[in-house]
């Protein structure tokens, strides 16, 4: 999988050489890359530096082979993350790529929000919540970088869909998915 790590650099650092033109010419992809991972599969690329995050972008479901994904995720968190600047060349010298290869979201059932939260498993499952036209998800390994707990996980969910952190405690119209990732991490 570190093939993945060494496509998402390449698409980077691509896109700095070619003066953020898509167009100059076609990045390189080897054929056993592109058979290895034509699977449709959600991806997330993550960028660090210093352990600190400069861009996370990504697909939760997508028609595209992974390996494509792989490239427009990294060039998306790289330039496109509307939190950040673009990613300079002196900063290119410096960053850590982490990929999420996800499984497919599954529904989650549940009566009580107490039912729920004992659903939430820290540490394997990526959380998605759905009200209305917002929408927010985390990765499964945030929740353990910040140790949180379950309700914790759930309340920075209901956050980053911009809604109330108790949403899910309430008994209004949402949806809760549950997802897994295989994290491809650069120092591995």
């Amino acid at each position: 999988m570190h093939e993945l790590i060494k496509l998402a650099k390449d698409s980077i650092l691509f896109f700095l050489n070619n003066s953020f033109n898509y167009n100059d010419k076609n990045l390189i992809v080897l054929e056993s890359v592109k058979k290895k991972y034509s699977d449709n599969l959600g991806v997330f690329v993550t960028i660090k530096i210093y352990d600190e995050l400069r861009g996370c972008i990504g697909y939760i479901e997508t028609d595209n082979p992974l390996y494509k994904s792989v490239i427009e995720c990294a060039q998306l968190a790289a330039f496109d993350d509307p939190r950040f600047e673009p990613l300079t060349r002196e900063e290119f010298e410096k960053i850590t790529l982490e990929i999420s290869v996800l499984t497919k979201p599954q529904l989650v059932s549940f009566k009580t929000a107490e039912e729920l939260k004992n659903k939430i498993v820290v540490g394997k499952h990526g959380l998605i919540i759905e009200k209305g036209n917002k929408r927010g998800l985390l990765l499964p390994q945030v929740a353990t970088e910040y140790n949180w707990t379950s309700e914790e996980f759930l309340n920075h969910t209901c956050s980053k869909a911009g809604l109330s952190q108790n949403t899910w405690k309430e008994k209004t119209d949402f949806k809760i998915f549950t997802f897994e990732a295989n994290v491809i991490e650069e120092n591995d």
